[in-house]
């Protein structure tokens, strides 16, 4: 069964944004999507919620984006890390890409104040089969608010190969 990643279409283009700015590429430059991100000062606490599984090379990801306020944001990026290398073809859904060997970021859609953005499925193929993967989500991206509660958004999941899912 092929899960896919469900957010607004042109989603990537936050996902670009920030990946040029971690990157340098966009030093200094204010582009449309970061001109729509929260005010300087605002806060958000966002956070991260889902169950990855491993089974025979293929890592299921599943979560959902939460923000507790006190700002919505307009966009989100989440980054899912991996310590085993994903395979060189890998079928991202819309609003997500491939940012390393071993990651990959999405959007989130809009995280209203004290609600859910979208729901984020990936079906990440490993390079080889591995008897256990070490998953770590974290924020890339929240449009420059502050969150003071890294807690709930940074996790780090230990999937064994069994199918099972493991919960964040």
């Amino acid at each position: 069964m092929k899960e896919v990643v469900a957010v607004r279409r042109g989603a990537v283009r936050s996902v670009v944004v920030a990946g040029l700015l971690v990157l340098g590429g966009a030093a200094g430059v204010q582009t449309q999507a970061l001109a729509q991100g929260p005010d300087e000062g605002d806060v958000a606490d966002v956070a991260y919620h889902g169950r990855v599984s491993l089974e025979r090379g293929q890592l299921r990801v599943w979560l959902v984006p939460q923000n507790d306020g006190p700002a919505a944001l307009p966009d989100a990026t989440v980054r899912v890390r991996l310590s085993a290398e994903l395979a060189d073809r890998q079928e991202l859904g819309q609003g997500c890409v491939r940012a390393g060997s071993r990651e990959v970021v999405c959007e989130t859609g809009p995280l209203p104040m004290h609600g859910y953005g979208r729901h984020i499925g990936l079906l990440l193929a490993l390079k080889e089969p591995v008897p256990e993967v070490v998953v770590r989500i974290d924020t890339w991206w929240n449009g420059g608010a502050s969150d003071r509660n890294l807690s709930n958004n940074q996790h780090a999941v230990l999937a064994l190969d069994t199918g099972d899912p493991y919960a964040f």
